[in-house]
């Protein structure tokens, strides 16, 4: 069957789970801004997960790119990925409400794990589909950054009960890691 459905309805979903997170900003009580200091952990949290949105949503449009079919079982693993992307602004709101407290935090880092080994089980059956020497296969290859930001958001869950700040800046390490464009799927797209 076709992807566009698949792609038309992701993007959609996406946008309104930033719609969602962007709501959760309330305005300051105050007129100056020296009011906007106490709303900073919240703006944090947004902007952290804003961009990994964007990150999921650019990755996710280049793997479609270099696929050409899906079936029922791609269809479901990405409803399985937009669950847990569905979730950014619970853990977002939480986590910047709370000051970064460790529950929270290790929660943040929780739906991160789910996301990022749902987007992985997504880009599996895509290469399934597709055959091992598929342009997507290609492409991501043994995808170790993708694997590294999986045990990195492990480890941040662990040690958001201790240091939930270290959490934090593990999240946005893996953030600044994928920030960096990949270009693989291009390339091999390009030949």
């Amino acid at each position: 069957m076709s992807k566009g459905r698949l792609e038309a309805f992701s993007d959609g979903v996406i946008a309104i789970i930033i719609t969602i997170m962007v709501l959760e900003l309330r305005t300051p009580h105050g007129t100056d801004l020296a009011s906007l200091a106490p709303l900073w952990p919240k703006f944090a949290s947004y902007a952290v997960s804003f961009a990994f949105l964007a990150i999921y949503w650019n990755n996710h449009h280049h793997m479609l790119q270099a696929t050409r079919h899906v079936d029922g079982r791609i269809l479901w693993a990405n409803m399985h990925l937009l669950f847990w992307l569905s979730l950014f602004p619970f853990a977002t709101a939480w986590t910047g409400e709370s000051h970064f407290a460790p529950v929270p935090v290790a929660t943040y880092g929780m739906v991160q794990l789910f996301a990022g080994f749902a987007y992985y089980i997504l880009s599996q059956l895509l290469i399934r589909r597709h055959g091992e020497d598929s342009p997507l296969a290609r492409a991501l290859g043994n995808d170790l950054k993708g694997r590294i930001s999986l045990a990195l958001y492990l480890v941040a869950v662990g040690v958001a009960f201790a240091a939930p700040w270290i959490s934090c800046a593990i999240f946005v390490g893996v953030m600044i890691m994928w920030l960096v464009p990949d270009r693989r799927i291009e390339k091999v797209l390009a030949e």
